[in-house]
């Protein structure tokens, strides 16, 4: 949903690129780089209360999950294990603020403590229905809440509580439980429709070896 945002950002990172590009920092690098970042700083404050600290800090180094693609753009080294790397590191990325974020709800509140664990497990099934999917050649691309949309309400939400603001943090955890149930579940629709379309569509005859003219009797 936000992927309308990506090229601002290009434009916007794009000095900071170039700049690396001129250097042996390699896109894998910034990748590692920015997952442990992000893990350091949901995992070290979230769980002490330091929301809003925790929150901008995870916030500038998920903001390298841009600079990565660029950078393999123009260093022209990405290739397939980059995306692998790539996804893999996201996945810690996302256990690390909603694990950090639920051992500080097990301190305050565990109705949400439990509404955030769901919200991390569903996150995690979203991305495997549609890389399952992919890997089985059917199409999984859709969804109301992808994973920009729930780090970012996520960690504003997370962020703004922190600040001070009343009812934000339960209302994003709430809002972002309910969206990534809905996206799991259009996902798994739209996985078994491509599946039961394919699988009803007739297959194409293999073409057939020409058969020698008879030159015999008539």
């Amino acid at each position: 949903m936000l992927n309308f945002l990506r090229p601002f950002f290009a434009r916007l990172f794009g000095p900071i690129v170039q700049a690396l590009a001129r250097t042996p920092v390699t896109p894998n690098m910034i990748t590692v780089a920015g997952t442990v970042g992000v893990s350091a700083a949901a995992l070290s404050m979230f769980p002490i209360g330091w929301l809003f600290p925790g929150a901008a800090t995870a916030t500038v180094f998920i903001f390298t999950d841009m600079l990565d693609g660029q950078l393999a753009r123009i260093k022209g080294d990405s290739g397939k294990f980059g995306a692998f790397l790539d996804s893999t590191m996201d996945r810690f990325g996302d256990a690390a603020i909603f694990g950090g974020i639920t051992i500080w709800f097990i301190r305050t509140d565990h109705l949400l403590a439990v509404v955030s664990l769901f919200c991390l497990a569903c996150g995690l099934c979203v991305s495997y229905v549609k890389a399952r999917a992919e890997s089985l050649g059917l199409n999984a691309d859709v969804g109301l809440i992808e994973r920009p949309e729930r780090v970012l309400i996520g960690l504003t939400s997370i962020g703004l509580s922190g600040l001070g603001i009343p009812y934000v943090l339960p209302t994003g955890m709430w809002l972002l439980a309910a969206g990534s149930a809905v996206t799991l579940g259009q996902r798994m629709r739209a996985v078994y429709r491509d599946a039961h379309g394919k699988s009803a569509a007739p297959e194409t005859p293999a073409p057939q070896a020409p058969q020698p003219a008879n030159h015999g009797e008539a």
